[in-house]
Parts: structure tokens; sequence; C-alpha cells
């Protein structure tokens, strides 16, 4: 049975080791937090991984429900991550939160929009402007899903970013796993973008490089697991409304961090 999942480590570790050339795995550790550098260097590697080339960091932390602290060393690994995977001089931001906002494994996405700090229009305020000049242009959005909207999602940012002209798009999406040790426990970081769904079978139009024309950087935590079993059964934590709040706030604190470095981490939750 093929593993179902959107983290490329469990994809890594499913794999015979004869087909896992191509593929440069590094892991190291920092206070109690495991990281993994998954990065796939060839077309061979991408076929047998059945992920696009690229780097994908996965964060494996202690269970959101059991950690309510926010600003440790998660924040600055996360911020570091971020930064490295999005391109060097950009300077204005598209912020996408994918999902769905009343399905609480899907909410990921939309809550961390809602706690971006968006300054596209700052432009426009003449007071702010001043006070606060080294801000970057950041815009963000919640898209919905395509069953609420009637618009692929892929399409919906593709129009945004037409109008936006982003250096660079950020996508922030609630991802499928494998393994039961990754449920609520892992945060995914990559620079391939996203294809909506694809973890628990239902794909989307993938939201890319090629589809937007612009970097894509994509940040994810799994909240949902395919049952491996005769029964079509996907699972979540019990306690998932904790693990996507605490999770949407670090995600989105990391982001703004990583994307406003003159505003300090203590500014954006007073803004908050």
């Amino acid at each position: 049975m093929a593993l179902r999942t959107d983290i490329a480590l469990e994809q890594h570790d499913f794999l015979e080791e004869e087909h896992r050339k191509g593929v440069e795995v590094k892991k190291w550790k920092k206070g109690d937090v495991e990281l993994v550098k998954v990065h796939i260097k060839t077309r061979d590697g991408a076929e047998n991984m059945k992920k696009p080339m690229g780097k994908y960091y996965t964060v494996l932390l202690p269970e959101f429900s059991h950690e309510s602290e926010i600003l440790d060393f998660r924040l600055e690994i996360l911020s570091d991550i971020i930064k490295e995977l999005l391109p060097q001089n950009a300077k204005t931001f598209l912020v996408a939160g994918l999902g769905n906002e009343n399905i609480t494994p899907d909410a990921l996405g939309p809550l961390c929009a809602k706690k971006i700090f968006s300054t596209r229009h700052f432009e426009n305020i003449t007071e702010l402007k001043s006070s606060l000049p080294d801000l970057n242009p950041v815009a963000s959005i919640s898209t919905g899903v395509l069953g609420q909207t009637g618009i692929e999602t892929a399409e919906y940012i593709s129009g945004i970013v037409n109008f936006v002209k982003p250096d660079a798009v950020i996508i922030v999406d609630a991802l499928a796993c494998g393994k039961l040790s990754s449920l609520g426990k892992t945060i995914q970081l990559s620079d391939t973008g996203i294809t909506p769904g694809s973890g628990v079978g239902n794909f989307r139009k993938t939201i890319d490089s090629s589809t937007l024309g612009v970097p894509v950087v994509s940040l994810g935590v799994p909240t949902v697991m395919d049952l491996e079993t005769d029964v079509n059964m996907i699972v979540t934590p019990k306690d998932i409304d904790t693990i996507i709040s605490r999770a949407s706030a670090l995600l989105s604190l990391s982001i703004n961090c990583a994307l406003q470095p003159t505003v300090t981490p203590e500014t954006f939750l007073s803004l908050s």
C-alpha cells in the first residue's frame, strides 16, 4: 500500500535504499528541536519521492497541545529557515492561507493569514510610513476552498499575484501525514510550492513558481492522517483545536519576523 503523505521525510523513510538516489538528507538538533533537510536534487529522485525537486525542511517539535510558549528558539529556527528559502533581495510578499476555517483540521491557513502583519497599504498612510520606514510591503489573503468559492485556489492566488506583483509568495496549509509520530508535532517548510489536498487524495491545481511566475515557499503542519485499514477514514487528534490555535500563532509570528526583520517579536504580539 502506497504511503499517503505530504511530508517529504516520511516519503523518504518509506522508500527502499536503492530508490533514494538523488535525494540528500541532513539531520541535526537545536535544543529540544530535531531538524531534517530533505533535498531532492535529481529528476529520478523527484520521481521516486513523488515530489518536485527542491528543499524540504522538517522541524520535529513537542506536541503543540503540550507547549504554549511562543517566544523561544523555535521562533528563531522557523524564521531563519523561511529567510533561507525566500529569494535574496525580495521585498514585496504575498502570504496566502489555504483551507476552510469552518473545519478545524483545515483551519491552519486561514487562522495564520489573520495574524499576518499586512503592510502593503502603509504606502498610502503618511503617518505610518514615517514612523515605520523600514517595513517591507506584505499582503495577506485567506483563499477559502473550491467548494466555498467556486474558484480553484491556484487561480485565485494567480490573479492576485498578477495585480500585487510580489517578489515571492508564502503559502500556509494544513497537511496530511502517514505516521502518528508526525501528527500535530511537525512543521514542514519547502521551496517547491504545494498541491492542496494531495495528502488526502483530493488533488487540486499545483501552486508553485511555474503557475504563479514567482518563487513560492510553503509551510504546513500535519493535522490529519490516513487510517491504513479497509475502512476509508481520515483521523485527527482529539486536541486539534489547541494544536491549530498554537500552530497558527507560531507560524504567523515566524513569517512576520522573517518578512520584517526590523520589528521585534514582542512588537508583533502587542499588535495582535
